[in-house]
């Protein structure tokens, strides 16, 4: 008897992630991971703290996303906007307990909340960023606010995004896992269709390049990989004053 034809697999995302330590600092406090196959979760994260207090707090909420949203975010069943919050306050108990509360860390995230109907969702807490390349469109779209001391103020009108960008406050966030204070974490669905580029990144990135000039590497691309390769050299040549990670999520 003839073997019945396989079923064709869905089409699945295709993720890729990079980190280089600049060409300033001694130590990369950056972490990143892409997690689950098809993919449930994409991350970066920036830690902070000095002597080697960041790189601990960023490895461990990175090392509790991939340990812990296989369960969380199964694939296979719908799941909540509520559920990845749960998740990122697991990693802020994780990095509370690696720190000891002298070490902080961001957390920016995009999941898969339905591997079926292919909804997904951001969160962030700090200033790591989320970006969206939505298909066939120009532009490059911010998913998500920045917790950060400037960009109080640029909420407040007391401040352009352009002279936000050169403050001498740029680099001070006002929300980070590890702070053992109640966290707050930002968590949204958003709406992604077939094709569309969705970038994670931490600031030694945005700190560098401008949006379009992120945009422009990233249409310029072949590939995911080649895509990062271009950022990262890209955010260097402006003078990597800071460490650079990028992780970028094709979507099906």
């Amino acid at each position: 008897m003839d073997p019945r034809p396989e079923t064709p697999s869905a089409p699945r995302p295709q993720a890729a992630g990079a980190t280089h330590v600049g060409a300033v600092r001694d130590l990369n406090e950056d972490a990143w991971t892409v997690v689950g196959e098809p993919l449930v979760l994409a991350a970066v994260a920036d830690g902070m703290g000095g002597h080697e207090a960041g790189e601990v707090a960023s490895a461990a909420a990175i090392e509790t996303l991939r340990r812990r949203a296989p369960e969380v975010l199964a694939p296979g069943t719908a799941h909540t906007p509520q559920e990845l919050g749960h998740l990122i306050h697991e990693a802020d108990a994780a990095v509370v307990e690696a720190g000891l509360g002298r070490s902080g860390t961001t957390l920016t995230v995009l999941a898969c909340l339905d591997t079926e109907r292919g909804r997904w969702a951001v969160a962030n807490v700090g200033d790591s960023r989320v970006y969206l390349r939505p298909v066939g469109s120009p532009v490059l779209q911010q998913l998500t606010v920045d917790h950060s001391a400037v960009q109080m103020l640029v909420d407040a009108g007391e401040l352009t995004p352009a002279e936000a960008r050169v403050h001498p406050r740029r680099n001070v966030i006002t929300r980070a896992l590890g702070s053992r204070e109640a966290l707050t974490v930002d968590v949204a669905e958003v709406p992604l269709a077939s094709g569309d580029l969705v970038l994670l990144c931490s600031d030694g990135l945005t700190g560098e390049l401008l949006d379009e000039e992120i945009r422009a590497l990233i249409d310029d691309a072949d590939t995911l990989e080649d895509a990062l390769e271009k950022l990262i050299g890209a955010a260097l040549w402006r003078g990597g004053r800071d460490n650079i990670t990028a992780v970028l999520v094709r979507i099906p």
